[in-house]
């Protein structure tokens, strides 16, 4: 066994142990990095990444059926789901390098492509080497949750490390799970021509914004996706003609291929976190706000920690508060009710901050809620861009959560991020000036919609002009 000593050890070789892997490299400490499967862990091969690209070919496919609008007739468009694939390949192929062994060793970084097991309160085994550290960050991430379904281990289910592996297009795909992940999914291979057929309890995107969901559940089913919502699968068995899902009120889907995006769990089972003395149980690891674990000496970030955020960004931003701690010695903590979040569908949906029910149910009356119609703006008509809504929700004069449904909704988002982030007051938006014609004027607009009221409906403000109107020269 070889012995190895460094300044900080990371498990896990994701987006938030990459962060944390080349920022302390670089400003200096000795950094051994483990992973032992794929380097850039799920977003880039399994996540994020292929789920965009795919979504993005799918979305050029729906182009030709809305071109008439503009004046140009495309002929049937001819889908071809296996070169897809071969788009969402050279996608994670071009970013690979940036997550590769040799660009970490290049940083300086001691990559171990091992699998790691804690042996005590400061040393981790992988493979032949057991690695003794000053500090420790776990960065393991997260897999997919397979529900305990009669049956379904008897199948040959999809999951999202799988999906992608798939070159043939689905006749009739059964999602279970309406969550981002199943949303997507569900919109982009009905748009290849795929019958689609959601099955979720409660209803689907809960975490949303129920009046945003509302809008884009018609959306989708006005392109053809079936929503068995309210429903649980019982039973998964498979059939001459593909598989049956049983559901729990009787009825039966039947469907060629079936996705399992139910959620996620943490990857944490052959950690041996008791031999280090780490607290944790089936939803993650407890951390600190300073993202250490019950072992001082050991963090964990991302998606292992437990009622944390699953987002890939989330992950980034821990590492860095990680970083700040770690290596630096400053007393940094981290929150998150800044960190906005995106369902990638067409329109998008994005959140940060508070829903309308949230903020409601924290802040009671004191909540005020301003809307604007992002279809109103001069560019949205111009580009006969599907019609959504911002909505803002306000307490004393400042945001507290933004819901967005519309074309361009996570771009729009990181504008309301920054504001939250700072605690920034409306007062001072109104200032701002957005460049004209963008969708970006919803963002002030909305604004302006919370402001009008109290600027046009005051009889207060009408004699206050009247009377500098009678006093001006």
């Amino acid at each position: 066994m070889t012995q190895l000593t460094c300044d900080l050890l990371v498990i896990g070789a994701g987006s938030g142990g990459l962060s944390v892997a080349a920022g302390a490299s670089q400003m200096g400490a000795k950094v051994i990095l483990l992973e032992g499967h794929k380097m850039g862990g799920d977003c880039l091969n399994y996540g994020c990444v292929p789920s965009k690209a795919l979504i993005a070919a799918a979305k050029m496919a729906h182009a030709t059926s809305i071109s008439e609008q503009y004046g140009i007739t495309y002929g049937q468009p001819e889908i071809d789901y296996s070169a897809a694939m071969d788009h969402v390949r050279s996608v994670i192929q071009s970013i690979e390098p940036h997550d590769s062994v040799e660009r970490f060793e290049g940083l300086g970084v001691q990559v171990i492509q091992e699998f790691g097991k804690f042996i005590d309160a400061r040393t981790v085994q992988a493979g032949e080497f057991e690695i003794t550290a000053r500090r420790i960050v776990i960065a393991t991430g997260s897999s997919a949750f397979v529900p305990p379904i009669d049956g379904i281990n008897d199948v040959p289910y999809l999951t999202n490390e799988t999906l992608f592996e798939n070159r043939e297009l689905p006749q009739h795909l059964i999602i279970l799970g309406g969550g981002p992940i199943g949303v997507e999914m569900a919109q982009a291979h009905a748009r290849f021509g795929a019958r689609v057929t959601v099955i979720q309890s409660p209803s689907i995107l809960p975490r949303d914004d129920h009046e945003m969901t509302h809008r884009l559940r018609t959306v989708l089913q006005d392109e053809g996706i079936t929503f068995h919502e309210n429903e649980m699968a019982q039973s998964v068995q498979a059939t001459k003609g593909g598989i049956t899902v049983g559901l729990a009120s009787g009825a039966t889907v039947e469907g060629s291929h079936i996705l399992i995006a139910t959620g996620r769990v943490p990857n944490i089972d052959t950690l041996q976190l008791e031999k280090a003395g780490i607290t944790y149980d089936r939803a993650g690891i407890p951390v600190s706000a300073g993202l250490r674990t019950s072992n001082r000496r050991v963090y964990a970030i991302g998606d292992v920690v437990k009622d944390g955020p699953k987002f890939t960004h989330a992950a980034g931003y821990h590492a860095g508060v990680v970083v700040r701690n770690a290596l630096l010695g400053l007393p940094a903590r981290a929150r998150h009710e800044h960190i906005p979040y995106v369902t990638f569908t067409d329109p998008e949906l994005a959140q940060v901050g508070l829903t309308e029910v949230e903020a409601k149910k924290i802040y009671g009356t004191s909540v005020e809620v301003a809307r604007f119609d992002i279809g109103e703006t001069d560019r949205a008509r111009a580009e006969r861009l599907p019609q959504g809504e911002i909505k803002m929700m306000v307490r004393k004069g400042r945001a507290v959560g933004v819901s967005i449904l519309g074309p361009q909704a996570g771009e729009m988002i990181n504008f309301w991020a920054f504001i939250l982030t700072h605690n920034i007051k409306l007062s001072k938006i109104s200032a701002y000036v957005s460049p004209y014609p963008t969708l970006h004027e919803a963002n002030k607009r909305v604004v302006g919609a919370y402001f009008a009221p109290k600027l046009f409906n005051s009889s207060l403000i009408k004699w206050g002009v009247g009377m500098v109107q009678r006093l001006l020269p």
